[in-house]
């Protein structure tokens, strides 16, 4: 499996978004309630739906964010161990303000210092992260 990062490419070729957040100086992270491990806020993009609304439904959907400010860093894609490629947009978030009850699938959201010892996507959402920092949304 490999990731590798674009400027741009068609929009139709936009599948997933993906949204690397920060809240009070603290990394955002979800646990889904059928899983152990902690992820990044994302997902599939809907019929019709500008990849922009994908990331901001995507991260009310799993972290409860009611207030914050949304960026967009890059496109990036994920090449299978089959040589298939998937697009999808990486995002940065700064949240400001989160719901009291999460309504989807996300279990629990967890404010970190740092990086968890669990991920869901190891081979995928580290190097997202490497990406938003290397282009300077985060100091």
């Amino acid at each position: 499996m490999e990731v590798r990062f674009y400027n741009s490419v068609s929009d139709n070729r936009l599948r997933y978004a993906v949204i690397v957040s920060r809240s009070n100086g603290k990394w955002v992270f979800c646990k889904h309630r059928d899983r152990k491990t902690l992820e990044v806020p994302g997902g599939r993009r809907e019929v019709n739906e500008a990849i922009s609304e994908t990331a901001a439904r995507e991260l009310r959907e799993e972290t409860g964010a009611v207030a914050f400010s949304l960026f967009p860093v890059c496109v990036y894609s994920v090449i299978g161990d089959d040589g298939t490629e998937s697009f999808g947009m990486l995002y940065f978030a700064e949240i400001f303000e989160f719901s009291s009850d999460l309504q989807y699938e996300i279990e629990q959201i967890c404010l970190l210092d740092g990086m968890p010892q669990a991920w869901t996507y190891p081979q995928i959402q580290p190097r997202l992260i490497e990406e938003v920092i290397q282009r300077r949304f985060i100091i």
